[in-house]
């Protein structure tokens, strides 16, 4: 962890407050004088102002339904910060483990432990992000075998030099509708992926000639958004911060 953002944890300080601190040079890690505030320091390292023993506080994990016209960034831009929604003490001390795009919908983690987002979004660590995806163009049931297989081999998406990771595609049909009303088409899918790249769902279906309208993540690893309402948040459980740690 960053030392500046260690202090924050630890006392009432900003970050500005807290770099201002370390270049007055009250600060020291293991007894000597520290300044910079983007040091690594570790849960073994003893670090003092003035003397006093700093204690972190403890990690927060939060899941929110992002609403679209939000963005996932620590300042409000055009669009409001996620972390607008998040009702805590010192929400935008927090950072986004995944981000979505402003006019994607739905589930977003968010931390203030560095460690632990990186297991969410390192492409080593082959999380899955499950989205439903509606599309301009509707795919036809008997004719989506040849899509599901492309995107679980991997696309090319334009710009990049290596396929995509393999991707599970599942067509989402409309089973209230009978055989003879059921036109077996649907613009709506359920895709999963293991990595994030920029774009990425969008860009996969650019690449064999769709668009996506409308994109909305339900699940990231097995923590589904399930019931919670456009804009409404909560604390993770013990059990859902476990998996990925």
């Amino acid at each position: 962890m960053r030392l500046d953002k260690f202090i924050c944890k630890s006392t009432e300080l900003t970050r500005n407050e807290a770099k201002k601190l370390l270049k007055s040079g009250e600060v020291r890690v293991n007894g000597e004088v520290a300044k910079n505030a983007a040091m690594q320091v570790h849960e073994n390292n003893t670090i003092t102002i003035d003397g006093q023993v700093l204690t972190a506080r403890t990690s927060r994990y939060f899941m929110l339904h992002k609403v679209a016209d939000s963005i996932c960034s620590n300042v409000d831009e055009i669009y409001p910060s996620v972390l607008n929604f998040i009702d805590v003490d010192k929400a935008f001390d927090l950072h986004i483990a995944g981000r979505l795009d402003a006019d994607t919908t739905g589930l977003v983690l968010i931390t203030d432990d560095g460690r632990w987002s990186h297991n969410v979004i390192s492409p080593k660590k082959e999380c899955k992000k499950t989205y439903r995806v509606w599309l301009r163009d509707t795919i036809s049931k008997d004719k989506s075998a040849e899509l599901i297989e492309q995107f679980k081999q991997g696309l090319q998406l334009q710009g990049e030099s290596t396929l995509t990771r393999p991707a599970a595609l599942v067509l989402v049909m409309d089973d209230t509708l009978s055989v003879d009303e059921s036109n077996n088409e649907t613009n709506e899918v359920l895709l999963t992926i293991t990595e994030g790249k920029y774009h990425q769902v969008k860009r996969m279906f650019a690449a064999v000639g769709n668009r996506v309208v409308g994109l909305h993540r339900e699940q990231i690893g097995d923590i589904e958004l399930a019931d919670l309402a456009p804009g409404e948040w909560r604390e993770l459980t013990t059990e859902e911060v476990a998996l990925f740690i």
